[in-house]
């Protein structure tokens, strides 16, 4: 595999993380059923959100074309939550592809800066969930509940 020669730059960059970290994360037996069977994301819109929140973090909106991130990242991962756990375990999965997947792409000051923000919200989002919203909920049969977290 070929070492990564540059930083993130461009919208672009964020783009091509995104899309490579989705690849990895749908099929990964720990963390993609969040994915693809209780949030049942669709990727064409969902991925462009994603970026978005990226470029955000990491470019800053100086681009009045670059589009806004405009989601509710708490309450959509509370819903995720309250439908199937969210563990330490699987924020540490998260974490882990997300790293490695900026480590094969990208080398620099801005990368890092994404490792150390996807850590920071993490480690928030996790102390928030295990506070106000302990136990996950199932339905009557004890297996996993979809839900639409654009219907809450």
């Amino acid at each position: 595999m070929m070492q990564p020669t540059h930083d993130i730059e461009t919208a672009d960059d964020i783009d091509r993380l995104i899309a490579v970290f989705y690849a990895r994360v749908l099929p990964d037996p720990i963390i993609g059923f969040f994915f693809t069977e209780i949030a049942r994301i669709d990727l064409a819109e969902h991925l462009p959100k994603i970026a978005a929140f990226w470029q955000q973090q990491l470019l800053g909106n100086a681009d009045p074309l670059t589009p806004r991130y405009r989601g509710q990242l708490f309450a959509v991962h509370r819903d995720l939550h309250q439908h199937a756990s969210l563990s330490a375990d699987h924020f540490h999965r998260w974490l882990t592809l997300f790293g490695q997947t900026l480590d094969e792409l990208f080398v620099g000051p801005r990368a890092e800066v994404a490792k150390q923000r996807a850590n920071r919200i993490a480690a928030s989002m996790q102390t928030a969930l295990a506070e106000r919203h302990p136990r996950a909920v199932d339905d009557n049969d004890g297996s996993l509940q979809w839900f639409d977290p654009d219907h809450r």
